[in-house]
């Protein structure tokens, strides 16, 4: 079984949030095979800056949903989506 890269942008609910620990915070809460491999940040608008992390998952039927679904669920976090895909 191969893996699959995903560029994800995950969006804070405020910008006074501390992106260091919400980064700890998502690292925290990936699923089992999952992992982070480099986090960017990207300012959005109004001091919002969105977090940008890279993650690594089994290319298996449910691709990043597990980690969509992860990231949605940490407090502070207002919206995650998929910028992009590939298979490493």
């Amino acid at each position: 079984m191969g893996k699959v890269a995903a560029k994800m942008k995950v969006m804070p609910k405020e910008p006074e949030i501390d992106l260091d620990e919400l980064q700890e915070k998502l690292e925290s809460s990936l699923p089992e095979g999952a992992e982070i491999r480099g986090v960017e940040r990207d300012d959005v608008a109004f001091g919002l800056v969105a977090l940008l992390p890279t993650v690594v998952v089994p290319d298996d039927a449910g691709g990043t949903e597990a980690v969509e679904e992860a990231f949605s669920g940490v407090e502070g976090v207002e919206s995650v989506t998929v910028e992009n895909v590939g298979r490493i």
